[in-house]
């Protein structure tokens, strides 16, 4: 999945990246006053309402943003980090955090920026952030249990509510709307030299509307993996891809020759997988093509995919969506596991048998079905199956 994170990008150049954009964030923040502790705490009285703004705008423009990459396909959205609810220490911790914000007029990332320029009460806050982390984490052991407590998963409101991602996009550009009237009319109430005073009306008007628009146009977007399931299960797009057959003889052939060339993707579900399967093949459940995850086991050109289920049927669809995303190479086992099971690893010489080529068939089939079941049940599923690419994970920058 591409272009976004390329895969040519080692782990140490993007620490390298990351360094350069971080400087350009904190620089940013500086610009916008986010060093000064009274701008910030401004929020809280009712003076500066700057804070509130560029989260919701942060939150819109990268919600935003990462709905329409996923859709275009140049975003893996199975792969970004969704930290787990803990709700009773969640609490707690957002209790300490706003605390810490009035009290401190910083929050972590603000502090650092207002540090960077020689603030004294930058530096202080770092500090006592540093002491309290150190404090924490001596103290973990007794306070792990309430670390741990009230544990929902990787909750989400479209789970919670039952919504689409569109649905909650447009319920956040609304919302952020509103709070964006509600607060410049109080900070133009409580403070004469208010920043917004300067706002111009009409702009930012169309602007809104315009937000408004964006969010009614994501309600409408379908989701990217299920209208592409759903495109690779239509009989008339699967019958326009060359998507090659391979009978069971020549698999059990090719899989016995060791063939470098060949690579199996097992399309079952893991339980499937675990119980029983082919030797050297991989786990790769249709969903599991999207993105990053499957993009190491069917890039290599030189490769011949091939695909299995226990029906042909199933194959074909996950055949079908490779294909869809622009894979080459690919096939499909005739007939499934069920054919493969029939023919080859329970073959038996039948009692009339007409010309060389059918006795020479059955010759193999014997072999080839008894070397094959050696093979699977010395397989060790777990160490063959598809390593899950690592998530990537962010924090709060502000």
């Amino acid at each position: 999945m591409g272009p976004l994170v390329p895969d040519t990008i080692s782990s140490e150049l993007s620490l390298v990246f990351g360094f350069f954009i971080g400087i350009a964030f904190g620089f940013i923040l500086e610009q916008a006053g986010f060093s000064s502790s009274r701008k910030l705490t401004g929020l809280f009285y009712g003076t500066d309402f700057t804070v509130l703004r560029v989260f919701f705008t942060a939150g819109v423009t990268a919600m935003s943003g990462i709905l329409l990459l996923s859709q275009f396909g140049w975003l893996d959205m199975e792969i970004i980090f969704v930290n787990p609810t803990y709700l009773y220490p969640g609490l707690l911790g957002g209790g300490i955090m706003g605390v810490g914000f009035v009290v401190g007029g910083y929050c972590p990332g603000t502090s650092f920026c207002g540090a960077a320029i020689g603030k004294i009460d930058g530096m202080v806050f770092i500090l006592g952030a540093t002491v309290g982390i150190a404090i924490f984490a001596e103290l973990f052991p007794w306070l792990v249990s309430f670390y741990l407590s009230g544990s929902y998963g990787d909750l989400t409101v479209e789970t919670i509510f039952g919504i689409t991602k569109g649905q909650f996009a447009l319920f956040l550009i609304v919302t952020a709307i509103v709070a964006f009237v509600i607060t410049t009319l109080i900070e133009q109430w409580i403070n004469p030299k208010a920043p917004s005073r300067s706002f111009p009306k009409i702009p930012l008007a169309i602007a809104a509307i315009a937000t408004v628009g964006l969010g009614v146009f994501l309600t409408r977007l379908p989701d990217y993996k299920t209208s592409m399931l759903a495109k690779a299960t239509t009989p008339q797009v699967q019958k326009a891809q060359d998507i090659y057959l391979m009978s069971p003889d020549e698999l059990a052939f090719r899989i016995l020759d060791g063939d470098p060339n060949l690579q199996t993707i097992d399309v079952r579900s893991s339980r499937a997988f675990a119980k029983r399967s082919l030797p050297k093949a991989i786990n790769m459940p249709p969903g599991d093509i999207f993105g990053k995850t499957g993009v190491a086991v069917l890039s290599p050109s030189r490769k011949q995919k091939v695909f299995f289920a226990q029906q042909e049927s199933e194959a074909r669809r996950a055949a079908t969506l490779a294909a869809l995303l622009g894979y080459e190479n690919l096939a499909i086992l005739q007939g499934g596991l069920d054919q493969l099971y029939a023919e080859v690893l329970s073959a038996q010489i039948p009692t009339n048998l007409y010309g060389r080529h059918q006795q020479d068939t059955y010759t193999f089939r014997l072999w080839a079905g008894a070397k094959l079941l050696g093979l699977i049940k010395a397989r060790n599923a777990p160490k063959e199956s598809l390593r899950k690419v690592k998530k990537i994970q962010g924090g709060c920058g502000i």
